[in-house]
C-alpha cells in the first residue's frame, strides 16, 4: 500500500474516533446525581450513613418559588441532603429529601414489582464491615446473601427504609 494511502486511511480513522469520542463526551461533568424522595429523612439518613457508609457533604433547600417556577414541585419547599461514597468531587451525588409523606404504593419485595429505578450496585472495599453495621441495624438481608459471585467477590442484597435494593458487591473482608 502506498504511503499516501496510509497516511489518508490514519487520517480517516482518527477523524472517525475523534467523532466518537466527541459524541460519548456530550457532559459537562461525568458525575451522575440522583435524588431520592424517602418517607422519613432521618431513618433513611441513618441507613445511608451509619449502614452503608455514605458521607454527608452537604444540603440546600429547594424554597416555594423555585420548585414552582422550575416545575420541581407545586411550590411545596424541601430541604435535601447530598450524600457520597467519598467526599469527592468524582463522586455521584445521592440526594435524600422528604415530603414527609408515605409512599403511594407498596414497598417492592422484588425488583420486578415495580418500573423505575429499582436499585443501585455499590462496589466495595469490604462487606464484613457494612454487613456488621446492617445487622446491628435489624436491616433483612434479601435472598441467601452473602452469596459467591467468584474466588475474590461476594453481593449482598438488601433494602432501604422505603423499598429501593441496595446491591453491595467485593470480598468479604
Amino acid at each position: 500500500m502506498k504511503k499516501s494511502t496510509v497516511k489518508w486511511l490514519l487520517g480517516l480513522l482518527f477523524l472517525l474516533i475523534g467523532e466518537v469520542a466527541q459524541a460519548q463526551s456530550n457532559f459537562s461533568s461525568k458525575v451522575i446525581g440522583i435524588g431520592v424522595v424517602v418517607a422519613d429523612l432521618d431513618r433513611s439518613l441513618d441507613f445511608y450513613v451509619n449502614g452503608i457508609g455514605m458521607v454527608k457533604t452537604g444540603s440546600f433547600t429547594i424554597n416555594e418559588d423555585f420548585g414552582k417556577r422550575s416545575g420541581l414541585t407545586n411550590g411545596v419547599p424541601v430541604n435535601v441532603m447530598m450524600l457520597k461514597l467519598e467526599n469527592s468531587p468524582e463522586a455521584s451525588d445521592w440526594k435524600l429529601m422528604s415530603f414527609g409523606s408515605k409512599p403511594s404504593h407498596p414497598k417492592p419485595k422484588y425488583i420486578q414489582d415495580d418500573t423505575g429505578m429499582q436499585y443501585i450496585t455499590l462496589q466495595v472495599k469490604a462487606l464484613k464491615p457494612i454487613i456488621d453495621r446492617l445487622k446491628q441495624m435489624n436491616v433483612p438481608f434479601l435472598g441467601s446473601t452473602p452469596t459467591p459471585l467468584n474466588a475474590k467477590s461476594h453481593f449482598v442484597f438488601v433494602q432501604d427504609p422505603d423499598g429501593t435494593f441496595i446491591e453491595l458487591i467485593g470480598p468479604l473482608e
